[in-house]
C-alpha cells in the first residue's frame, strides 16, 4: 500500500466516523425542542449508561453469570452504596477501582 492510499483511507475513515456525529448537532442545534421532549431526552444517556453497566456486571463473559465467583457483582455492592450516599463520581470511581483491585488480588477466585 502506498502512502497516498493510507492517507486517503485515514481521511475517509475520519469523515465516515465524524459525519454522523456532527450533522445532527449542526442541524438540530438551531431548533428549540418542546419542554416534554427535552425532559424525555435527558433520560436517554443515563438509561444507556445503566444498560451498559448492567451488562458489564451481570454478563462479564458474554453470558449471565450469577455466582459468588462473579467479582463484578461483589464490587458493585460497595460502589453502588457509595454512589447513592455521596452522589460523587470521584468517590464512586475510587471505591469501585479499589474494590476491584482488592477482589482481584485477595479473593483468589
Amino acid at each position: 500500500m502506498s502512502d497516498t492510499s493510507i492517507l486517503l483511507m485515514i481521511f475517509g475513515v475520519s469523515v465516515v466516523s465524524l459525519l454522523p456525529r456532527m450533522l445532527p448537532v449542526a442541524i438540530l442545534s438551531r431548533w428549540e425542542f418542546p419542554q416534554l421532549l427535552q425532559k424525555w431526552l435527558s433520560f436517554v444517556a443515563p438509561a444507556v449508561l445503566g444498560g451498559l453497566a448492567a451488562l458489564s456486571i451481570l454478563a462479564p463473559k458474554g453470558f449471565i453469570h450469577f455466582s459468588p465467583s462473579n467479582l463484578y457483582l461483589w464490587a458493585c455492592i460497595p460502589t453502588f452504596i457509595v454512589a447513592i450516599k455521596t452522589r460523587s463520581l470521584f468517590y464512586t470511581l475510587l471505591v469501585g477501582i479499589i474494590t476491584m483491585a482488592l477482589l482481584y488480588n485477595f479473593a483468589g477466585i
